[in-house]
């Protein structure tokens, strides 16, 4: 175990956090996907820093791009408490036009190679590249000795997924061993793992390379003019041609609840991120935020505990299979299969079901919410009804393909200058 800490201590997390997650449609119209709130007080980049943390790795780096404020604030105000007199931090690297021309980052490996000098003070021997945008707990220690022992010159964190949804995925097609013999963008026919006839792998986007290794490999890519400069596009592929790439199964590494499935989720469209908030509500939902052995760290603001409050017919406060942040409010409010954010305040009469609440929304009287995600800060109107006339629900707001509504307040103003 000395050994494996010796390893933690000489390694780096590298955190891509500047994709705009434009599947999220508004929800991202403010904020960078890795920004965007998850369950109930976090971020999704939270997932990633957290799992890098609690896998012993106290140097982090987090590359942003793309409407970073919010991401930046979060970090500075949630990941504040690294010491750098114990050689440890979390730093903050926006996109700046750190090299000659004018180009901002170019694709994910560029966001690396135009911090190589950073990165080069850090003194590592070891980088983990890690998206900041998954839902996931993973001991990122594992895959490093695991990379360490194969001698490969890049090991790829892979999911295994069903085959017949694999086309979703790049796919890695691997002998026995777990060396990647291909690598497959999407496949129509996704090649099988060996054993396993139904499943196949699915690239996560995580990679682990020795720091000189990937230096050189960063540096020459920059200077070819037909890369994109993007790890999965090219610089994987190429190792996998030409050099020597092996695969690490999620289900090794993956911090499980009670023996449950490992999982696993990239909430990059409406109702992927609904469902995954609503799963929460679950009376044993397979991802654990209660697990004090590897928690999810974050901002944690200070607020009251939540309150609920009447008690008359038809006008009650009260929460059924849900979860409820502090600073909320219920007043005379019934809420179901719901998930509220940090000081969320309902009025009386008003029905909640199924429904993701990010944080500061007020709902006032008789309002009616079925299956909808309303982001931070907006106000509901007296009365509105959402979730049981999808047709009408399209005219203002966005209905996802699994009828989930997705109500911001620039929606509202625009159905109230309208009415």
């Amino acid at each position: 175990m000395a050994e494996t800490q010796r390893v933690t201590r000489r390694a780096m997390a590298f955190v891509l956090a500047g994709g705009r997650g434009s599947r999220l449609k508004e929800l991202t119209d403010r904020r960078v996907k890795p920004a965007v709130h998850f369950g109930g007080k976090a971020r999704i980049v939270d997932f990633a820093l957290s799992n890098a943390m609690n896998s012993g790795i106290r140097k982090i780096a987090v590359a942003t791009q793309y409407k970073a404020h919010s991401l930046i604030r979060h970090c500075h105000r949630g990941w504040n408490f690294f010491r750098a007199e114990r050689n440890e931090f979390l730093d903050i690297l926006p996109a700046s036009q750190r090299v000659a021309g004018e180009h901002w980052y170019r694709g994910t490996a560029d966001a690396v190679t135009q911090n190589i000098d950073i990165v080069d003070n850090y003194d590592v021997d070891y980088v983990i590249i890690l998206a900041g945008d998954h839902i996931y707990k993973m001991d990122y220690e594992i895959m490093l000795c695991e990379h360490l022992d194969s001698g490969a010159d890049v090991t790829v964190g892979c999911l295994t997924v069903p085959r017949e949804e694999a086309s979703a995925f790049g796919v890695m097609d691997v002998d026995d061993k777990g060396r990647i013999l291909s690598f497959l963008e999407k496949p129509a026919d996704p090649p099988a793992m060996p054993g396993h006839p139904d499943k196949a792998l699915a690239s996560m986007g995580i990679y682990v390379f020795s720091w000189p290794f990937l230096r050189d490999l960063l540096l020459r890519d920059a200077q070819d003019p037909d890369s994109s400069h993007d790890f999965g596009t090219d610089l994987i592929p190429e190792l996998v041609r030409n050099g020597k790439a092996m695969s690490h199964r999620f289900d090794d590494s993956c911090v499980r609840t009670d023996g449950g499935p490992a999982y696993w989720k990239d909430v990059g469209t409406i109702d992927a991120f609904w469902s995954a908030n609503i799963d929460l509500t679950d009376f044993t939902p397979d991802l654990d935020l209660w697990d004090t052995d590897w928690p999810i760290w974050t901002y944690s603001e200070s607020t009251p505990p939540a309150k609920f409050i009447h008690n008359e017919k038809d006008r009650r406060g009260i929460a059924l299979s849900s979860m409820v942040s502090g600073g909320c409010i219920i007043s005379g409010t019934e809420i179901r299969n719901s998930l509220l954010f940090t000081k969320v305040h309902t009025n009386s009469y008003a029905i909640l079901d199924h429904a993701v609440v990010l944080p500061h929304v007020t709902v006032q009287r008789h309002a009616r919410l079925r299956n909808v995600v309303i982001d931070s800060r907006v106000v509901i109107p007296e009365g509105l009804v959402v979730g049981e006339d999808r047709q009408d629900d399209a005219k203002w707001f966005r209905v996802s393909e699994k009828g989930v509504t997705l109500i911001t307040q620039d929606m509202l103003d625009r159905r109230a200058a309208s009415l």
